[in-house]
């Protein structure tokens, strides 16, 4: 989804950091070879969940929708050095080409892959989390919310992707279109749930910040 012209999104870019060596290389395989390279975070996003990790210094983070690994490698940037990152994602095609990056980075030993449906793998992690980042099937947001909410420690951050779903999120609803329907009551429960603080920030596609109180 375009907010700004293209002449202002390539200056905001070249303003921005730069893109890392392996994450330019990831960013390119992905294109390359993976269906749906638009699920990339890319650079300008990349580098706002870099920012973010690296405010919060979380010591554990969760990652709901691992795709290829870019975003993974990005929030891991502001992991505490014991550390860990769990990324969950159901398409087990992807765990290799996921590992390959994962390996060739500094956090190889941080990062614990999980291949399989995220509801049932939340509640068998052990950790609490101080970062967690959603981007997986829309429909159940409001689900994988509930579910995370009790691990997160106190001041904890919920970034939450595709919110705004390119426009539809203001849009008449389709019959039909659940994952319209499932974004519209996800953003409307982050935003008057008692226990959290929410900003929706209209960068790429729309991302929530949600802070636990």
């Amino acid at each position: 989804m375009k907010f700004l012209p293209e002449e202002l999104e390539q200056y905001i870019d070249d303003h921005s950091a730069k893109e890392p060596e392996l994450l330019q290389q990831l960013n390119r395989e992905t294109h390359l070879k993976i269906l749906r390279p638009r699920m990339l975070s890319g650079h300008y996003q990349g580098r706002v969940l870099s920012m973010l990790s690296k405010l919060i210094s979380p010591k554990h983070i969760l990652e709901i929708g691992t795709y290829t690994g870019y975003s993974a490698l990005c929030l891991a940037e502001g992991m505490q050095k014991e550390g860990i990152l769990d990324t969950i994602d159901i398409n087990e095609e992807l765990f290799d080409f996921q590992q390959k990056y994962f390996h060739a980075s500094a956090f190889s030993n941080q990062i614990k892959q999980h291949i399989g449906n995220a509801l049932s793998i939340i509640p068998k992690l052990e950790r609490t989390y101080d970062l967690v980042f959603i981007d997986a099937d829309k429909s159940n947001y409001s689900n994988y919310f509930d579910l995370i909410l009790p691990k997160m420690n106190k001041g904890g951050v919920i970034l939450s992707d595709n919110v705004l779903w390119s426009g539809k999120v203001i849009e008449p609803l389709t019959k039909g279109d659940k994952d319209t329907e499932a974004l519209l009551s996800y953003n409307k429960k982050v935003n008057e749930d008692p226990r959290v603080e929410t900003v929706l920030l209209p960068i790429r596609d729309g991302l929530t910040i949600t802070r636990v109180k």
